[in-house]
């Protein structure tokens, strides 16, 4: 999300906001049943749940409408998605791969009681790891560690097949896990992939694997260099696709690439895209993966920003696909992209509603509360569907995002549009799995208010995240002379842009122009959403939190900056206060259309800051309503959601593509559902292994 980026991968994830019971088809942790069976009325979409995850399923709506050359395509891509995996366990520790490959070897090979209580709590770890893509968690990045011993786990490593132990050459069995020791029991140890605290060196207090041996200041100075990288209207975002690390003391950038770091995965990635390229829909898609397929093979930033174009400029055909190092989140200082991907077909009926949202995208620019010199004069073409989700790979898996807005680049985004898509088969998995959670009736006291959120709550965070994606991000220009926000907002960058893009969603969901465009039946939808917004803002995310943490998260501190600011400021005129009833707490909002004005004075100051590139003020903002925790409510709230016996966080089991193949040449492609999440790791684990492990 940083060099001004839109942190379009992730809206506020709905998981955030919908939780869920553990209904029928539920498989424990540990279940290797990986049958696929295809897709029908009674689709079961939960499946496995552990420690604090619940696996999903998901349909692919509209497969057999596509030809025999879009599923061939569809196949190709969802090979070059999946061959991406060990690039974001590299990524994401150094010592990722190696983990993931001992637990891997463990599950496969282990020759001992796999039914006692120890075994279990192994079965529990492996299944995080999983999830997370190595051992801090997915959301909070803090350190997990197993529930089982040392001992136990050592036993594990010695009754397992020793030539699938990543063992370094020459290492015997003790030295391995004597190696391995802190990096998988010291808590002490890397405690935090990706640390975000203020008035600290982000970069060298971070264990995610962009930097090694360096400081933040080095990372700064490095690219602050304008003979190696050049600044213009029209600047790269340099040093999103390489790792920056000092070997003999010298400052050295491993870019990834053919040839370079990450080279064997990246080869097979290009394959499949070369192939993809054979059968595109149309020319304009061939030219973007065409392009795709050169940036890899040489790593130029400035190919990647003419794949961007050509992508953007590909409106026409129903595949689509997202690929490459792409969100900068993992990064504390916001430089380095996370691989990810997500492939897609365009869902032609759902997509008439966030169309006509971005229709009117100049509209709504020209009617925000920004001051005048902040708001764009042209909104450049904006290409919003709703896609049907085929398979997601990397960052974007198994948690994934609801909304996506792309390309990142402000001046590809200025000068060339964006797509915006919502992710309408995901959201309806959310929804599916939320049913009879519980959770509003917890939280909501009122029954009118009850009503109206169970009625149009749906609709109401769909638009959320339409508008967050289509208007927000693409909404709002940087003065001229100021430098890109990255570098000028620095490690608030990403709550900053994610506030914004929130508060323009939230300013417009109480807007008029929303049912005369048809796309809501009256401003009940918007109160609805206001409600659920400050309830997850003020309340209920918090159960995202151990207690006595503070909120590090970008997603979670833009949520409670919206939410704290407008409480604060609303105040005086009592426009939202907390409420007490038989001793639960509750959030009361007693004017909807004060609460409109505050929101948008907000998103005024968050834009001037971001225009201006006011550093002091956006840590000022975000450091007194984002970060800080009311621990006797956290308490209060953690004690009832406990008592609800759902799970915080939810991810999905990814379906298969299988080829019907007739020689060399593809027949047909069979979508497959999966029910088996440790199934589906340890198939993509003989399948999708492509990088050594080396520490």
């Amino acid at each position: 999300m940083q060099k001004w980026k839109i942190p379009a991968m992730v809206l506020l994830s709905a998981s955030s906001l919908m939780s869920t019971s553990c209904g029928n088809g539920e498989k424990k942790a540990g279940s290797s049943d990986s049958t696929a069976k295809p897709a029908t009325t009674d689709f079961k979409v939960m499946a496995e749940s552990f420690a604090d995850l619940q696996l999903l399923r998901y349909q692919v709506p509209g497969w057999e409408e596509l030809t025999l050359q879009q599923k061939t395509l569809a196949y190709y891509l969802y090979e070059a998605a999946l061959c991406g995996r060990d690039l974001y366990y590299d990524q994401a520790n150094k010592y990722g791969l190696t983990l993931r490959k001992t637990i891997e070897a463990i599950y496969g090979t282990y020759k001992g009681d796999k039914n006692s209580a120890e075994w279990k709590k192994f079965e529990v770890y492996a299944g995080r790891v999983w999830f997370s893509t190595g051992n801090h968690h997915h959301y909070s990045k803090d350190k997990f560690i197993p529930e089982c011993s040392f001992e136990y786990f050592s036993e594990l490593v010695k009754n397992s097949d020793q030539s699938q132990i990543p063992l370094n050459q020459g290492e015997a069995v003790d030295a391995f896990l004597a190696r391995m020791k802190p990096v998988i029991f010291d808590a002490a140890f890397q405690p935090k992939m990706v640390d975000l605290r203020a008035g600290i060196d982000n970069v060298a207090n971070s264990s995610v694997n962009f930097y090694e041996n360096i400081t933040q200041k080095e990372v700064e100075a490095y690219y602050a260099d304008k003979t190696k990288f050049p600044e213009s209207d029209q600047t790269p975002e340099w040093g999103l696709n390489s790792k920056l690390m000092k070997e003999d003391g010298k400052i050295v950038e491993k870019t990834w690439k053919l040839g370079g770091m990450y080279s064997a995965a990246i080869e097979k990635i290009v394959f499949w895209l070369d192939k993809a390229v054979t059968v595109a829909e149309n020319e304009q898609q061939r030219k973007a993966l065409q392009l795709l397929s050169e940036y890899y093979k040489t790593g130029d930033l400035h190919k990647w920003d003419e794949y961007n174009i050509a992508w953007v400029n590909d409106t026409a055909s129903r595949i689509d696909i997202s690929h490459g190092f792409i969100e900068v989140y993992n990064d504390a200082i916001g430089k380095k992209g996370s691989f990810e991907s997500v492939l897609s077909l365009k869902d032609m009926v759902t997509t008439k509603t966030i169309a006509s949202i971005a229709k009117e995208a100049q509209w709504f620019e020209d009617n925000s509360p920004l001051m005048p010199e902040h708001k764009k004069k042209t909104v450049k073409g904006i290409t919003a569907k709703a896609i049907t989700v085929i398979v997601e790979s990397g960052d974007a898996a198994p948690s994934t995002p609801i909304g996506i807005n792309l390309p990142n680049s402000d001046w590809l985004r200025k000068y060339h549009g964006s797509k915006s898509v919502s992710l309408s088969n995901i959201v309806h998995a959310y929804n599916e799995s939320s049913a009879g959670s519980g959770m509003l009736n917890e939280f909501v006291n009122d029954p009118a208010k009850l009503q109206r959120m169970k009625e149009f709550g749906n609709l109401g965070s769909d638009l959320h995240t339409d508008m967050h994606e289509c208007i927000g991000h693409a909404s709002g220009q940087i003065n001229s002379g100021v430098g890109t926000p990255d570098k000028t907002l620095k490690n608030y960058a990403s709550c900053l842009e994610e506030a914004r893009a929130d508060l323009v969603a939230l300013y417009y969901i109480m807007d008029k122009k929303l049912v005369d465009i048809g796309v809501m039946p009256s401003l009940e939808v918007g109160k609805a959403e206001y409600d659920s917004y400050m309830m997850n803002g003020l309340m209920t995310q918090l159960t995202r939190l151990k207690l006595g943490d503070k909120i590090e998260e970008a997603h979670m501190r833009n949520r409670a900056l919206n939410a704290y600011w407008v409480f604060e400021k609303g105040k005086k005129d009592n426009v939202v206060e907390f409420i007490k009833k038989d001793g639960k707490t509750y959030v009361q909002i007693n004017d909807y259309d004060k609460l409109r004005v505050l929101f948008g004075e907000l998103l005024r100051e968050i834009q001037r800051i971001k225009s201006e590139g006011d550093f002091k003020s956006g840590k000022n903002l975000v450091e007194t309503y984002g970060v800080n925790v009311n621990q006797e409510l956290h308490k209060e709230v953690l004690d009832r959601f406990a008592k609800l016996n759902i799970k915080a966080y939810k991810g999905f089991i990814q379906p298969r593509l299988v080829p019907v193949m007739s020689g060399d040449k593809v027949t047909d492609v069979k979508l497959e559902y999966p029910d088996s999440f440790y199934g589906q790791m340890m198939e993509y684990a003989k399948k999708y292994s492509l990088l050594p492990a080396v520490n």
